[in-house]
Protein backbone atom coordinates (compact mmCIF):
# COMPACT_ATOMS: atom_id res chain seq x y z
CA UNK A 1 0.00 0.00 0.00
CA UNK A 2 2.75 2.40 0.94
CA UNK A 3 4.58 1.87 -2.38
CA UNK A 4 1.38 2.46 -4.34
CA UNK A 5 0.72 5.71 -2.47
CA UNK A 6 4.30 6.85 -3.07
CA UNK A 7 3.97 6.05 -6.78
CA UNK A 8 0.63 7.89 -6.97
CA UNK A 9 2.19 10.81 -5.14
CA UNK A 10 5.12 10.95 -7.58
CA UNK A 11 2.76 10.70 -10.55
CA UNK A 12 0.67 13.50 -9.06
CA UNK A 13 3.72 15.70 -8.67
CA UNK A 14 4.81 14.98 -12.24
CA UNK A 15 1.33 15.83 -13.52
CA UNK A 16 1.38 19.10 -11.55
CA UNK A 17 4.77 20.00 -13.06
CA UNK A 18 3.56 19.06 -16.55
CA UNK A 19 0.37 21.13 -16.16
CA UNK A 20 2.34 24.07 -14.80
CA UNK A 21 4.79 23.85 -17.71
CA UNK A 22 1.89 23.73 -20.19
CA UNK A 23 0.32 26.81 -18.57
CA UNK A 24 3.65 28.64 -18.71
CA UNK A 25 4.12 27.76 -22.38
CA UNK A 26 0.59 28.82 -23.26
CA UNK A 27 0.86 31.96 -21.16
CA UNK A 28 4.08 32.88 -22.94
CA UNK A 29 2.58 32.27 -26.37
CA UNK A 30 -0.84 33.71 -25.64
CA UNK A 31 -0.04 37.28 -26.76
CA UNK A 32 0.90 35.98 -30.22
CA UNK A 33 -2.13 33.66 -30.33
CA UNK A 34 -4.39 36.61 -29.49
CA UNK A 35 -2.67 38.77 -32.10
CA UNK A 36 -3.19 36.11 -34.76
CA UNK A 37 -6.85 35.75 -33.79
CA UNK A 38 -7.27 39.51 -34.27
CA UNK A 39 -5.65 39.21 -37.74
CA UNK A 40 -8.13 36.44 -38.56
CA UNK A 41 -11.06 38.57 -37.37
CA UNK A 42 -9.81 41.67 -39.23
CA UNK A 43 -9.74 39.74 -42.48
CA UNK A 44 -13.25 38.42 -41.83
CA UNK A 45 -14.58 41.94 -41.19
CA UNK A 46 -13.02 43.23 -44.41
CA UNK A 47 -14.13 40.31 -46.58
CA UNK A 48 -17.66 40.40 -45.22
CA UNK A 49 -17.94 44.08 -46.14
CA UNK A 50 -16.36 43.43 -49.53
CA UNK A 51 -18.88 40.70 -50.36
CA UNK A 52 -21.76 42.84 -49.07
CA UNK A 53 -20.70 45.63 -51.42
CA UNK A 54 -21.16 43.23 -54.35
CA UNK A 55 -24.91 42.97 -53.76
CA UNK A 56 -27.00 45.01 -56.18
CA UNK A 57 -29.21 46.47 -53.43
CA UNK A 58 -26.14 47.64 -51.50
CA UNK A 59 -24.60 49.11 -54.63
CA UNK A 60 -27.81 51.03 -55.35
CA UNK A 61 -27.88 52.26 -51.77
CA UNK A 62 -24.26 53.37 -51.93
CA UNK A 63 -24.97 55.32 -55.11
CA UNK A 64 -27.94 56.97 -53.38
CA UNK A 65 -25.79 57.73 -50.32
CA UNK A 66 -27.23 55.25 -47.83
CA UNK A 67 -27.16 51.63 -46.78
CA UNK A 68 -30.29 50.11 -45.32
CA UNK A 69 -31.75 53.59 -44.94
CA UNK A 70 -28.74 54.89 -42.98
CA UNK A 71 -27.24 58.00 -44.61
CA UNK A 72 -23.54 57.63 -45.39
CA UNK A 73 -22.47 60.84 -43.70
CA UNK A 74 -18.91 61.78 -42.80
CA UNK A 75 -19.75 61.08 -39.16
CA UNK A 76 -21.14 57.63 -39.92
CA UNK A 77 -18.12 56.73 -42.04
CA UNK A 78 -15.78 57.94 -39.29
CA UNK A 79 -17.64 55.78 -36.76
CA UNK A 80 -17.41 52.78 -39.13
CA UNK A 81 -13.68 53.42 -39.57
CA UNK A 82 -13.15 53.63 -35.81
CA UNK A 83 -15.00 50.36 -35.27
CA UNK A 84 -12.72 48.65 -37.82
CA UNK A 85 -9.65 50.17 -36.23
CA UNK A 86 -10.28 48.27 -32.98
CA UNK A 87 -9.33 44.81 -34.31
CA UNK A 88 -6.47 46.28 -36.39
CA UNK A 89 -5.07 47.96 -33.29
CA UNK A 90 -5.50 44.79 -31.23
CA UNK A 91 -3.26 42.90 -33.69
CA UNK A 92 -0.36 45.10 -32.58
CA UNK A 93 -1.32 45.72 -28.96
CA UNK A 94 -1.84 42.01 -28.21
CA UNK A 95 1.74 41.34 -29.24
CA UNK A 96 3.44 44.18 -27.33
CA UNK A 97 1.45 45.14 -24.22
CA UNK A 98 2.31 43.85 -20.75
CA UNK A 99 0.14 41.12 -19.23
CA UNK A 100 -2.37 43.13 -17.17
CA UNK A 101 -3.11 45.79 -19.81
CA UNK A 102 -3.09 43.19 -22.58
CA UNK A 103 -5.60 40.97 -20.79
CA UNK A 104 -7.87 43.91 -19.95
CA UNK A 105 -7.88 45.34 -23.49
CA UNK A 106 -8.45 41.95 -25.14
CA UNK A 107 -11.45 41.29 -22.90
CA UNK A 108 -12.85 44.78 -23.49
CA UNK A 109 -12.26 44.78 -27.26
CA UNK A 110 -13.78 41.30 -27.67
CA UNK A 111 -16.91 42.29 -25.72
CA UNK A 112 -17.22 45.52 -27.71
CA UNK A 113 -16.88 43.73 -31.05
CA UNK A 114 -19.42 41.05 -30.04
CA UNK A 115 -21.92 43.77 -29.14
CA UNK A 116 -21.15 45.71 -32.31
CA UNK A 117 -21.64 42.63 -34.50
CA UNK A 118 -24.82 41.53 -32.72
CA UNK A 119 -26.29 45.05 -33.01
CA UNK A 120 -25.63 45.06 -36.76
CA UNK A 121 -28.47 42.56 -37.22
CA UNK A 122 -30.95 45.18 -36.01
CA UNK A 123 -29.76 47.91 -38.39
CA UNK A 124 -30.61 46.31 -41.72
CA UNK A 125 -33.56 43.95 -42.24
CA UNK A 126 -32.07 42.37 -45.40
CA UNK A 127 -29.66 39.98 -43.69
CA UNK A 128 -27.98 37.77 -46.27
CA UNK A 129 -26.59 34.26 -45.91
CA UNK A 130 -22.98 35.37 -46.29
CA UNK A 131 -23.48 38.06 -43.65
CA UNK A 132 -24.96 35.56 -41.20
CA UNK A 133 -22.03 33.21 -41.87
CA UNK A 134 -19.36 35.89 -41.37
CA UNK A 135 -21.15 37.26 -38.31
CA UNK A 136 -21.20 33.82 -36.71
CA UNK A 137 -17.48 33.37 -37.40
CA UNK A 138 -16.72 36.86 -36.07
CA UNK A 139 -18.78 36.42 -32.90
CA UNK A 140 -17.26 32.98 -32.23
CA UNK A 141 -13.75 34.34 -32.83
CA UNK A 142 -14.36 37.12 -30.35
CA UNK A 143 -15.75 34.63 -27.83
CA UNK A 144 -12.53 32.60 -28.17
CA UNK A 145 -10.48 35.75 -27.52
CA UNK A 146 -12.71 36.61 -24.57
CA UNK A 147 -12.32 33.14 -23.05
CA UNK A 148 -8.55 32.97 -23.61
CA UNK A 149 -7.98 36.43 -22.16
CA UNK A 150 -10.34 35.81 -19.24
CA UNK A 151 -8.56 32.58 -18.26
CA UNK A 152 -5.09 33.99 -18.89
CA UNK A 153 -3.00 33.75 -15.76
CA UNK A 154 0.54 34.99 -15.33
Amino acid sequence: MLVTNKRESEEGILMDIKNQTTKEKLGGKLPMILSKLWVFLSLNYILSDLLSNMESSVLRGLLEGNIGGIPMTQGFLLLAGLSLEIPFLMVVLSAILPYKTNRFLNIGAAILMILYQAASFFIDSDTTLHYIFFSAVEILGNIVILLLASKWKR
